[in-house]
């Protein structure tokens, strides 16, 4: 398998840097992304329009790169994460896990067995259209899948414990602005009480000895974030970035007249 760079750079001691891809479903993302230095990638399901078929083509075209590609599925359900899976995802993010029991669905639908319960298509393209040895493949696959587990709810902070000692949870990944709106806050993330999850978040991956994820809007959020000691760092999303760009350059232009 191709290796998980998230888990490579986690092992030296380094941060690695993501972005978010949910518009642009286009042939030379995976390149231009490439070319930008990106760790790995979120492909997302849940609240962009794309399909299954969009997905698989964007995970196809993310082989020929070193990054490593990540799908958040809309739902904590078997049919979208065992196909994300057999189509080359290196793993899943799931939104809104607010319990232990749907942190264990994720990882019996995302693991081989005895780790989980995901079923054999083997020599699809996930293998490359190569039929692996069964048994080695599994082992190496279990070790280099990752599992993004989004606290986005109050209800995830209190059985946040209980998540993060699941066997098989890798990351405890904050949506923030989800999260904020659920404390009652919505996008006060200066807010005490808003700080004060993220430390806990942070602090109860520490005692599970996993990690943890985020995904701020610019430089001056990801310090802020990284300084309370996130790992993971997903740096913004397709559209928002080039919209951004485009409107810095044309406001650029129109003030030199």
């Amino acid at each position: 398998m191709k290796p998980n760079r998230i888990r490579q750079l986690l092992a030296e001691g380094k941060t690695p840097v993501g972005h978010m891809v949910w518009e642009f479903s286009t042939r030379g993302v995976a390149k231009i992304l490439e070319a930008a230095g990106v760790d790995f990638v979120l492909i997302d399901m849940e609240h962009s329009g794309f399909h299954f078929g969009q997905v698989n083509d964007l995970l196809s075209w993310f082989k020929a790169t070193p990054i490593t590609p990540v799908v958040r599925v809309p739902a904590a359900e078997y049919h979208f994460i065992a196909r994300v899976m057999d189509a080359g995802a290196h793993g899943v993010m799931v939104p809104n896990v607010t319990t232990a029991e749907q942190a264990r669905t994720v990882v019996n639908a995302m693991r081989y067995a005895p780790e989980g319960g995901r079923g054999l298509g083997l020599g699809g393209s996930h293998n490359d259209f190569v039929a692996p040895d069964p048994l080695q493949y599994m082992a190496e696959a279990n070790r280099n899948n990752i599992f993004l587990c989004q606290i986005e709810s109050t209800m995830g902070l209190e059985n946040l414990d209980e998540i993060a000692s699941t066997p098989g949870v890798d990351v405890l990944w904050v949506g923030h602005f989800d999260l904020s709106q659920s404390m009652g806050i919505v996008g006060q993330f200066h807010h005490p009480d808003f700080i004060a999850a993220l430390k806990k978040v942070v602090a109860t991956a520490k005692k599970h000895n996993i990690t943890t994820g985020i995904q701020p809007k610019d430089a001056a959020q990801a310090r802020e974030w990284l300084d309370l000691g996130f790992s993971v760092i997903s740096y913004g999303a397709d559209s928002g970035v080039y919209g951004g760009a485009v409107k810095a350059g044309v406001d650029a232009v129109r003030a030199l007249r």
